[in-house]
């Protein structure tokens, strides 16, 4: 369980991302009875030359409402950590759109960038699993391009709570009481649990999902018992400082108690917000939070060498052939 260095992948991923044949379009899922509606952003292979799409202090080397090119190809779904939002991992999307994956990043109701409202809630992590089971309901069903996917090659990236909510979907059965991972309050969660106010309706599964990336998860398996149903082949990367309720001790449990030996990778020198998308200047200025590493780290080298394994791993489990 040491870090694997993956230099050899940097050429690749440069290689990948000079074409950027990337489109991009925005997708709602309606909202139901007992469920709000979802927003997605959708990104897929394309064939026209990149353009420049300006979203808030983020550019994006994307087209806009491109037709999708190829058939039958495999998706992704995104889901993003705690207060996050769909562009969080966007280069991983463009990697991966540019290599003849779909990819469909959300963001999760009630605990995105704009929308804290049940951010601190224990509900949030029964909501989260159902919210991506209904978005890949909705993409192989009523979505216009849903002729594009095949449904039997479906993968999943998550980030902190993202792999939490991946976890779930795998197998995985969370023990939110287990006084061994530390819930300080006053974060209302951590109230919630010590009161026993835990919902008792069932965590969603969802068997399509064939290969999972995970980075540094939010983790309430302490146990190979919380594990042993979860069989797909997963690809865990640990940040070595952790941070935001990541500790990098709860990931290197994770890598040890899965009944399936994943490919973890520890990252030195970083802290948990290494595994966002390198900040445009404007965003360093209003996020330092998020978008500043510790001394030595570089995020972008290392995003160049993450896109690139992350693709690797989704093609080996998956399958997709680059466009060009």
């Amino acid at each position: 369980m040491s870090f694997k260095r993956i230099g050899f992948f940097i050429a690749f991923a440069l290689a990948a991302a000079s074409a950027q044949a990337a489109g991009l379009a925005s997708i709602e899922v309606p909202a139901t009875a007992s469920e709000p509606a979802l927003s997605a952003f959708v990104w897929s292979p394309c064939a026209t030359p990149p353009g420049e799409i300006q979203l808030g202090p983020i550019t994006l080397p994307a087209v806009r409402g491109c037709p999708i090119a190829g058939d039958r190809l495999p998706l992704v779904v995104i889901s993003h950590g705690h207060g996050g939002g769909s562009l969080n991992h966007h280069d991983t999307a463009e990697t991966l759109a540019d290599a003849g994956f779909l990819v469909v990043a959300l963001n999760h109701p009630g605990d995105n960038f704009s929308d804290l409202s049940r951010a601190g809630d224990i509900s949030i992590m029964f909501q989260r699993p159902s919210d991506i089971h209904r978005l890949i309901d909705f993409v192989l069903g009523d979505w216009q391009g849903a002729a594009k996917v095949d449904p039997d090659r479906i993968g999943f990236f998550g980030f902190s709570r993202g792999g939490y909510t991946g976890l779930v979907l795998a197998g995985a059965e969370p023990d939110f009481r287990d006084p061994s991972i530390p819930c300080p309050e006053p974060a209302p969660i951590c109230g919630e649990i010590r009161r026993n106010d835990i919902p008792s309706k069932p965590l969603a599964r969802d068997p399509r999902l064939k290969a999972l990336v995970l980075a540094d998860p939010l983790s309430f398996f302490s146990s190979k018992e919380n594990l042993k149903s979860v069989g797909a082949p997963i690809q865990l990367w640990g940040s070595e400082h952790g941070g935001d309720g990541v500790l990098p001790q709860s990931v290197a449990t994770l890598a040890a108690n899965l009944p399936r030996r994943p490919d973890f990778h520890l990252v030195p020198a970083a802290a948990h917000f290494a595994f966002l998308a390198p900040c445009p200047p404007g965003l360093i200025a209003s996020q330092p939070e998020i978008c500043k590493d510790q001394s030595g780290f570089d995020r972008s080298a290392f995003h160049r060498s993450f896109d690139a394994a992350v693709l690797a791993f989704f093609r080996q489990h998956l399958g997709a052939s680059a466009l060009r």
